[in-house]
């Protein structure tokens, strides 16, 4: 095994970081691989009825259930397509210390993203707090995506209810 050099090293930071790619309705948006766990294929959920309708259902996942968002549904309001391309990605949902399935369409590519070029996107997110920074990429504006924001407190503790909430 060969350790990089601290100019490899520095070229690696200079490069960015590594984000997951997906498309919500035309618009491209990023996740950080650190909040990723697991890429799957879609699955049969079972339901949640008294959730909102953007919480898709769950799944039992190496012994734990592991409730899921529709993000498409979470933004504009309308289910993503069930495409080849459209997979569940677990992520740490770190507020409740879980796992938390998202359903994102077109989410087969990454990209290196440098953390300085991410910048304000000068829009109020209104109650979208998972709406990050903006950056200028060869793929064209990418908006990162934050995690901890995606649930509101009445969320969070609907789906988590031994944690009462993000903290």
């Amino acid at each position: 095994m060969s350790i990089p050099s601290a100019d490899q090293a520095s070229v690696s930071r200079d490069a960015g970081g590594l984000y997951l790619l997906f498309s919500l309705d035309q618009d491209r948006y990023a996740l950080s691989v650190h909040e990723v766990v697991e890429v799957l294929p879609l699955r049969r959920l079972k339901a949640f009825p008294q959730a909102p309708a953007w919480v898709t259902g769950g799944f039992e996942h190496r012994g734990a259930l592991v409730p899921v968002l529709d993000l498409l549904a979470r933004a504009y309001g309308r289910p993503a397509a069930a495409l080849t391309s459209t997979r569940l990605v677990l992520v740490h949902y770190r507020p409740a210390k879980r796992i938390l399935g998202l359903i994102l369409e077109k989410a087969t590519d990454t990209l290196r993203l440098p953390a300085s070029a991410f910048r304000d996107s000068g829009l109020g997110a209104g109650e979208a707090h998972y709406l990050g920074a903006v950056q200028d990429s060869v793929q064209g504006l990418v908006q990162r995506i934050e995690v901890a924001g995606l649930l509101p407190a009445d969320v969070c503790a609907l789906l988590f209810p031994d944690v009462g909430g993000p903290a």
